[in-house]
Parts: C-alpha cells; sequence; structure tokens
C-alpha cells in the first residue's frame, strides 16, 4: 500500500505516462508539423515533467527539461518552426529526460549539455545558467480551479495593431476554455466605426496553472485594457447566482424576479435586468463548469492498480472457478431444489466475476503498437532508408501478459523486416518501386483468438537461399521434397540466417528462434507468405488470455482432456463407414468438404477398447480444419490454465494443464500443433 501512495512512486508513474504522451505526440508532429495541438501537446508533457520534477526534487530534470520546454514555447508561439532537426533533438532529449528520471548514474552529463547545445543553437540563443531555483518555484502547481475572466480592449486598440485572438489562443492551451463575445456595446450599423474595438469578451478557463500564469498572458496589453480575473471553484450552481457573483444583476432584483413561475432568464432579459449578451455568458459559465466538474470526477473514478494485485486477483478468480466446478459437480448428485438454486447463482456470479477481472486485464494493442513508432523512425534513418509505418486495428483488445510478453517477438521481426526485407531508395527504384517502404502492424480479433501481422513490400524471402542454408546446417536432405510452408518455417531455427553479412541490427541467425519460442510459450502459432519482389508477411496467431478459457471437456480411454472452446467448430459422430477404413488417410464429408481426422486413441496409445458410437471434434486453426476422435464429449467447463512442468515442456500435444471439480488433473489440448499433424501428417494405418 505504501508504494502505491508513496509521492515519489506516483511522480515516477506519471513521468513515465508524460514521457510516452511526448514520443508520440513528436513522432505524429514529423508528419504533420503545422498540428497546433501536437505541438500544444507536447509543449504540455515538457511543463508538466519540468514543474513536477522540481516539487519532487528532481532537480536536474526539471533544469534540463526547462531548456526544452523554452524551445517548444517559441514553437507554440510560432517563432521557431517544428523542423526534422528540432523533432530528433527533442526525442533524443525525451530518452535523456527518462535516464535523469532513473538515477544519476543512468544518465551521461555530456550527452545532456551536447543536447542543451543543439537546442540553443537552433532556438538561435546561449544555453541558460541553471534555473532550479526559479523552476521549482513554477513547478508549485495549484489544483484544477475554474476562472472567470472578463477583459476588453481600448477603442482604438486594433487600430494600433493589438490583436485578441492570440490571447485567447494562449489561455486555451492552459486547458478546458469556453469563450463567449459579448455585443452589447456595438452601435448599430450607421455609427459603426470599423476599425473601432467594441467587443468584449467572457472566458471560462478551467486549469492547474496559477493566477499569475494566466495575468501573464495580459501582461503586455495590461495598460491597455480592462481585465477583471475571479476564481469560481466549483460554485456553478443557479443562474442567478452566477449573475448576482458576476455583478450583472442585484440580489434582490433577482430573488423578486425568481418567485415566478417562468424560467429565470427569460424574465430578466424581459425586465432589462441583464442583457442578452450577459445571459449568454451566465448559461456558458453554468454549462462550463458543470463539465468541468464531470470531467474531474470522471478522471477522480480511475485508479491506479500496481500489476501485482491485478495477477493475485486473476489467481484467486481461478481458485474460485475451480471451486465452483467442485461444488456443480457435488451438486449434480443432489436432489435438493434449492441448493441447486443457490449453487447456479454462484455460478452466475462466478461466471460474471470472471469476466470483469479479465476485461481489467485486457489493454488494446495499440499501446504496444505505438512503441514502434520510435524503432522504425531511428532504424530506418541508420540505416539508410525511407520507411513509413501503418497500423490498423490498435483497438483490438489482449491480455496485458500476452501483451507484455509479445513485445520482444515484434521487435524482432520488424528489425528483420527493416534490415533484411526493405530495399534501400535506390534499389527500389530500380526494381520499379516507390522509394519509400511501408511496413503494417495490424491487428484483429478471429474468434477468442487475435491474429497480428507484420507486413513488408521488400524483395521478400530468397527460398534458393534460404534451402542452401538449411541443407547447409543439416536441417534438410539435399534434394529431399519439402512445401514451402515448410522451407519458410525453417527460418525459425537456431543459428540460420540467410543475411549475407552480419550487421549492428541483425544477421547472427539469433532472432527469429526468439520469436518461435515466445510465441510457442503464448500458446500461440506463427505463419510466414512471401512473395519474392513483392514482400513478406508473418501473421501471429495468440490467445486473447493466459488466465481462463472456455473449454470443451472430452474423454479418451479412462483420461480427460480440454479442448479451447473457441477452437471447435462442431461436432459430429463418427460413422462405421468411416471408422473401419484403413487405407489411406483418414478423412471425413463435412457438407462436401474433406477434413482430415485423427484418432486421438492411437495418439495417446490408450489401452482399452473403443467406445461404440465414438464423436468428432472439428476443430480449427489458421483456416485449416481436422477431426478429433474421442470416445465420449462430456460438455463445456471452464478452464483454469496450469502451465506444465519444464519436464514436459516437450510435450507438443499439451499447451497446459487444468484442475477438474473433483480434483483429479486434464490436460489441455494444443490445437495448432494437433491441426499441423492432421494437415501434414499421414495417420497410421489400423488393423483390420
Amino acid at each position: 500500500m505504501a508504494a502505491a501512495t508513496d509521492p515519489h512512486q506516483i511522480f515516477l508513474e506519471e513521468a513515465a505516462e508524460l514521457l510516452i504522451q511526448l514520443e508520440a505526440a513528436l513522432l505524429s508532429l514529423e508528419a504533420a508539423p503545422d498540428d497546433r495541438e501536437l505541438i500544444a501537446t507536447a509543449f504540455r508533457a515538457l511543463h508538466t515533467i519540468k514543474g513536477s520534477g522540481a516539487m519532487f526534487g528532481f532537480d536536474a530534470v526539471a533544469e534540463f527539461t526547462h531548456q526544452l520546454e523554452s524551445a517548444f514555447d517559441r514553437v507554440r508561439n510560432g517563432q521557431l518552426a517544428p523542423s526534422a532537426e528540432l523533432i530528433g533533438i527533442a526525442l533524443a532529449a525525451k530518452d535523456h529526460i527518462r535516464d535523469l528520471i532513473g538515477g544519476p548514474d543512468a544518465a551521461d552529463p555530456a550527452a545532456g549539455a551536447d543536447l542543451l547545445c543543439r537546442v540553443s543553437q537552433l532556438v538561435g540563443a546561449p544555453a541558460a545558467p541553471s534555473q532550479a531555483a526559479p523552476v521549482a518555484a513554477e513547478g508549485r502547481r495549484e489544483a484544477m480551479v475554474t476562472w472567470r475572466i472578463r477583459f476588453g480592449l481600448a477603442a482604438d486598440s486594433l487600430e494600433r495593431g493589438i490583436n485578441p485572438l492570440p490571447l485567447l489562443d494562449e489561455l486555451r492551451s492552459f486547458g478546458p476554455c469556453t469563450v463567449l463575445a459579448l455585443t452589447d456595446a456595438v452601435p448599430p450599423l450607421a455609427e459603426l466605426d470599423p476599425v473601432a474595438c467594441y467587443l468584449r469578451w467572457d472566458v471560462m478557463l478551467t486549469t492547474d496553472h496559477p493566477r499569475g500564469d494566466i495575468e501573464g498572458v495580459f501582461i503586455f496589453v495590461a495598460d491597455e485594457c480592462e481585465l477583471q480575473l475571479e476564481a469560481v471553484g466549483d460554485a456553478g450552481g443557479r443562474l442567478g447566482d452566477i449573475l448576482v457573483r458576476r455583478g450583472d444583476a442585484h440580489p434582490e432584483t433577482v430573488e423578486t424576479i425568481a418567485a415566478g413561475r417562468e424560467r429565470l432568464g427569460t424574465l430578466l432579459v424581459r425586465e432589462g435586468v441583464v442583457g442578452e449578451p450577459q445571459l449568454r455568458s451566465a448559461l456558458a459559465e453554468q454549462k462550463h463548469v458543470r463539465e468541468a466538474a464531470g470531467s474531474q470526477a470522471a478522471a477522480i473514478g480511475s485508479v491506479r492498480v500496481p500489476a501485482e494485485r491485478l495477477d493475485n486477483l486473476m489467481d484467486q478468480v481461478g481458485e474460485l472457478v475451480i471451486a465452483q466446478a467442485r461444488l456443480k459437480q457435488l451438486v449434480a448428485a443432489c436432489d435438493d431444489g434449492h441448493i441447486k438454486a443457490v449453487a447456479e447463482e454462484i455460478e452466475r456470479l462466478s461466471n460474471g466475476l470472471r469476466d470483469t477481472t479479465m476485461g481489467i486485464r485486457t489493454v488494446p494493442i495499440g499501446s504496444l503498437f505505438d512503441r514502434f513508432r520510435r524503432l522504425v523512425r531511428d532504424l530506418s534513418h541508420d540505416l539508410g532508408k525511407n520507411v513509413r509505418l501503418t497500423m490498423s486495428g490498435e483497438e483490438t483488445e489482449l491480455d496485458k501478459t500476452v501483451i507484455e510478453r509479445l513485445n520482444d517477438p515484434l521487435v524482432h521481426i520488424v528489425r528483420n523486416s527493416l534490415d533484411h526485407g526493405i530495399e534501400d531508395p535506390d534499389a527500389r527504384e530500380l526494381a520499379g518501386k516507390p522509394r519509400q517502404g511501408c511496413l503494417q502492424l495490424s491487428a484483429a480479433h478471429s474468434g477468442a483468438q487475435v491474429l497480428v501481422k507484420v507486413r513488408d513490400d521488400g524483395r521478400g524471402l530468397d527460398r534458393d537461399r534460404l534451402r542452401a542454408k538449411a541443407e547447409e546446417m543439416g536441417l534438410l536432405v539435399p534434394g529431399a521434397p519439402i512445401t514451402d510452408a515448410e522451407l519458410l518455417q525453417t527460418i525459425f531455427h537456431p543459428g540460420l540466417s540467410t543475411a549475407a553479412q552480419v550487421t549492428s541490427v541483425s544477421g547472427r541467425g539469433v532472432g527469429m528462434d526468439v520469436v518461435k519460442r515466445a510465441v510457442d510459450g503464448l500458446r500461440g502459432s506463427i505463419e510466414v507468405a512471401s512473395v519474392p519482389g513483392e514482400g513478406t508477411e508473418i501473421a501471429l496467431t495468440l490467445p486473447l488470455t493466459l488466465a481462463i478459457i472456455d473449454g470443451l471437456l472430452v474423454r479418451v480411454g479412462n483420461g480427460r482432456y480440454v479442448i479451447p472452446l473457441s477452437a471447435v467448430e462442431e461436432c459430429v459422430e463418427l460413422s462405421t463407414a468411416d471408422d473401419l477404413r484403413h487405407t489411406g488417410r483418414n478423412f471425413l464429408s463435412i457438407r462436401g468438404d474433406l477434413v482430415p481426422f485423427i484418432r486421438l486413441r492411437q495418439t495417446f496409445r490408450s489401452p482399452l477398447p473403443a467406445d461404440p458410437y465414438q464423436k468428432v471434434v472439428i476443430v480449427a486453426a489458421a483456416e485449416r480444419r481436422v477431426g478429433l476422435v474421442v470416445d465420449q464429449v462430456i460438455g463445456d467447463h471452464q478452464t483454469v490454465i496450469k502451465s506444465l512442468s519444464r519436464l514436459h515442456a516437450d510435450v507438443a500435444n499439451f499447451s497446459g494443464a487444468t484442475i477438474l471439480g473433483d480434483g483429479t488433473v486434464a490436460l489441455i489440448l494444443d490445437v495448432g500443433h494437433l491441426v499441423a499433424e492432421g494437415q501434414a501428417a499421414e495417420p497410421p494405418r489400423q488393423a483390420s
């Protein structure tokens, strides 16, 4: 509990999020340098890191960030262009800030000084000396407060070149802002002076900036304008109260008119107490305060929870599911209707708690995809290539554990695509391609699984070179027949690389085998497709969660097994004719399609005779189907997945185990492996 409420830890967590926001804004700004919102986002992130760093004693962070913030303040004011050079320096500075937050020994002071020097050269001013003291004072940020700002310029201000729009834009950059122009002083058209300023403005601003920052917006026009600044806080309230606090109406007059049955605003305007502009402004304030209060309440409604607590909660929910399965089995032998009703209610609540807990653990895969924007940018620059990264399906949700373990495999795949797959611009032009290459990351739900694809439009895999390398390593017999899919799968063998030379990025043959092991550890599958000269696509099929799944419980001999329900398409009975067929491959005709099937009795070497009416469970993986022959389909089962021990790591047919309601263990079938086995291998012949 102490760790969750420690201010130091809170700063570290918030700083990590702000650095992610900063990097995302900078990368997007590189593609859209005119986007004012991205510039404001980057500035706010730097400003908050600086202020919070000073507040919590990270003086080095505050001092360094202050210099970069000053540069982006000039960008925000239109005095400096967000050039590619500035963004590159800012990204490197972001990494340095991360190192400074990690500890004084983690950052290189010389690198930090060099970055500040480069920033000052771009800005055109020398690097400022230590700003620790002023920054610390500015770092004392206030809580979110709503301010009412009313200001008007002198009548001849426009004629003298004073423009109110930049003032309003700067106020908007501080936070949620509502601006309303007061037009009651505008004369009739015949009397209107076209160069005179008749307008006043009412501004409602909700921000954590102190009063001094707001007054600083008007510092250069302080002698030329009428300014009223008042903190409203959460005192929204009734319309009449707002008008009284503003000084637009007398309290006794408001109370007298409010006693009527008509709407107060309509009556106040009709009686001439306030004008239409004042009424609109008061209504805008009322709406703004309500919305600000609602957004702050929503922010308070989200709670930071350490990941370990979610893991512990998931473990306890798993134990509850096992206990509920035990209760269900005991109640099945009971005739008491009341006990059965209670058991059904507990099962319903257990299922709801399971779904809610799993929903808490799921996060959009976009949080993972965003990490590759920086990787692709920097690596493309280092390799001298021009590569555009596109992403789709970022909203697809996965268990956080799956996403965490998916990061390293995707890094290896992306690095290989950039280094070996996509050609340099000159080679692409010679091949008739655009000079800019394209790397695509996509994700989509496929039943209870997620399909993640990495595709490049590069040169594709050289099958001749791949085969020669595999034969050289003894993976293939020279001249032996092999399918294209099997040949492409050899890239995942440890030590195999088709790179002509080893680079700092790849070429040592130690990356793709890591990908294969990681995907296997996630109970997923991986497929490769490549067209020479057009590119390569690597598709990863992954489970939504590693904790609890819905399964189909089946019996083979005396053993009970669980088939993931997401892979099950249908169950059919094995006819006597199909059962007696023993020449060549075993196939079932399912609505005109031939589906191979595997007798699990033979695979598991069960010594008991087969049941008279065997069942075939049709399962699918990666658009391929296979039938699994079992003795009995027992029914659906909530499966709490338990990992197999290291002693069973080489057992390919099983991906895990679960505990049944009677305390016995059932193995979970690896559907992907069984489907591949059924599609590629000929089942053993049966004795007649």
